[in-house]
């Protein structure tokens, strides 16, 4: 069924009670963070993940003045499994480590639920909550009403945080769009030139609304971005975030937008996908370049990424995914095991290059690790060998690896022409591989069906990209992978970005042996091994009884500020 604000793009505004309140579910706790116990073996250590219980969207973020990074997302207090959904908060100074901040927005009502979106900082007090600030944070999100025996309509809302964005006061004229549609949802908010836009998902329509506002409470329809891309079952999380276009040498060129749009399900591989379209945008319309389709990921967990809002123009944008997929993230064992479900991937630095054979691509680049980086267990050079690592005794069970192959003369490569990445259990036997076949059309491939933890019939194992370095011309050309293993997520970043990869694993035993070896290398060819193990990023929190309690401070900075400075002068260790 279309909805009102689809069909004519008029929107009421429907009037609440003034000082509008919450609904507190007596087992939720309010004021403190959710502690939780970061030391189980499938518990990622370098990435982000929830105290307890059920994650999924990362919402809301951004950075502020001070270079806070504040993270939100989708959360379920009370279960294992979606629903209940509030909005949970952490900070991070340098985006591995992150501080469990106390919940930030409740439901207004019993029988609501506070779904994706993002938020803003008003510098400019555009919506007249902030008259004496210039850090007032606005939160822009979809409100889902339930009855007993049907869905309810979703809205578009805002709620305003005078402490930077800790706490959260609902505003009393919600819903700033209102609609009748039970699929109408996940808001993202940009500032542009003298306005604010907002991208708004009409799910099962397959399109994305274009609104404009000057104050973040009065909306205004603009157009609509419609049947493009896979269509899936319906469009969730839009995104709309200005990239810089940089040269083969990463001198910025020029500029362009880019729209993401998150499928579910309807993927490749089964279930979530995020797509995206690099266009121009005019302040009420996009128009992508091309009717190209392009994924961010060629693995099967990742998801409804979000990019920070407050990253200056011209600077590489910064996005955090939902490491998961819905066809089995209720199911997988960290719930019943240790509590949690569900974790972020790691955070990418995000711009347009043109890529080789592939054209203009959007790079997903790991931001640099050295945060976490402890101690370089491997660093050597060979042509056609291999190396073995036992990092058993790495508490953490994370590590950082680069491969960089140099020197290849693309005509003498051959099918046999590989390089090869294992994780290996010695106790189970169980395996996470990855290799790169140099001469293939479809040359990078992860298999996760050697590791033996979790079995679904939609955990699909198998995973491969198409080609993505130069193959064929002759000239002497490089390849460059990068992996961050971490306990039961791992990501690959290949040839500095143009694919990338997020696989989730679960094995019985941990994997604690490293294999990397190439074979069938042309003459002159090198390949250069770095390996590091990873500092624990949730350790230096824990207390004597291993449990990470978070910001329980009146003063959410202040608390955050004191461990981070303890943190960065290297006084905890793994």
């Amino acid at each position: 069924m279309k909805t009102t604000a689809f069909i004519s793009a008029a929107f009421a505004t429907a009037v609440c009670a003034q000082n509008a309140t919450t609904f507190i579910n007596p087992a939720v706790p309010t004021g403190q963070p959710i502690p939780g116990n970061y030391s189980g073996g499938l518990r990622p250590q370098v990435h982000f993940s929830p105290p307890q219980f059920f994650m999924n969207d990362p919402n809301g973020m951004f950075v502020d003045a001070n270079g806070t990074y504040h993270l939100y997302y989708q959360y379920n207090p009370t279960g294992l499994g979606a629903g209940n959904q509030h909005w949970g908060h952490a900070t991070s100074r340098d985006l591995y480590h992150w501080e469990n901040q106390q919940i930030a927005l409740f439901p207004p009502e019993e029988s609501v639920f506070v779904f994706s979106g993002s938020a803003v900082v008003d510098v400019n007090n555009t919506s007249g909550f902030f008259p004496d600030q210039t850090n007032g944070v606005v939160a822009i999100f979809t409100l889902a009403r339930y009855y007993p025996n049907a869905a309810g309509p979703q809205t578009q809302n805002i709620a305003y945080s005078h402490d930077g964005g800790y706490t959260f006061q609902l505003y009393d004229d919600n819903p700033v769009i209102d609609s009748t549609s039970i699929h109408f949802r996940d808001p993202k908010v940009i500032w542009y030139e003298d306005h604010w836009v907002a991208v708004i998902a009409y799910s099962q329509e397959f399109a994305v609304g274009i609104f404009t506002s000057p104050d973040l409470k009065d909306w205004t329809f603009a157009s609509n971005f419609s049947y493009h891309g896979l269509l899936g079952t319906q469009y969730e999380c839009p995104n709309l975030v200005k990239l810089p276009v940089r040269d083969s040498e990463g001198a910025v060129t020029s500029e362009a937008y880019v729209m993401t749009l998150s499928v579910q399900p309807g993927a490749p591989l089964g279930g979530s996908i995020t797509e995206y379209f690099p266009g121009d945008f005019n302040g009420t319309h996009f128009i992508p370049f091309d009717s190209a389709t392009r994924l961010t990921d060629f693995g099967k967990d990742n998801y409804a990424a979000q990019y920070f809002y407050g990253v200056p123009d011209g600077e590489d944008a910064i996005s955090i995914g939902w490491a998961s997929n819905w066809q089995y993230t209720q199911q997988v064992p960290t719930g019943n095991l240790e509590g949690w479900r569900s974790a972020m991937t790691a955070p990418r630095a995000n711009y347009l290059q043109k890529a080789d054979r592939i054209g203009l691509t959007m790079m997903n680049k790991l931001v640099d690790p050295a945060p976490v980086l402890d101690e370089p267990l491997e660093t050597t050079s060979f042509g056609n060998s291999s190396l073995s690592l036992d990092f058993s005794d790495v508490a953490s069970n994370a590590l950082y690896i680069e491969a960089n192959v140099t020197g290849i003369n693309t005509t003498l490569v051959t099918g046999s022409t590989t390089l090869n990445l294992t994780f290996t259990s010695p106790a189970s036997g169980e395996s996470l591989r990855s290799g790169f076949f140099f001469g293939g059309d479809t040359p990078f491939w992860i298999d996760r069906g050697l590791v033996r933890g979790f079995d679904n019939i939609f955990f699909t194992d198998k995973f491969s990209a198409a080609n993505v370095y130069d193959g064929g011309d002759g000239t002497l050309a490089s390849w460059r992978m990068q992996a961050l293993f971490d306990r039961s997520i791992c990501e690959w970043f290949l040839d500095g970005g143009v694919q990338a990869a997020t696989v989730l694993f679960y094995p019985t035993q941990p994997l604690t042996t490293l294999s990397l070896g190439s074979q069938a290398l042309p003459p002159g060819a090198t390949v250069n091994v770095a390996i590091w193990s990873l500092k624990s990023a949730w350790a230096p929190y824990a207390n004597e009884q291993g449990t990470v309690v978070g910001n329980v401070s009146s003063s959410g900075e202040g608390a955050a500020g004191s461990r981070r400075d303890m943190i960065y002068e290297g006084s905890f260790s793994s």
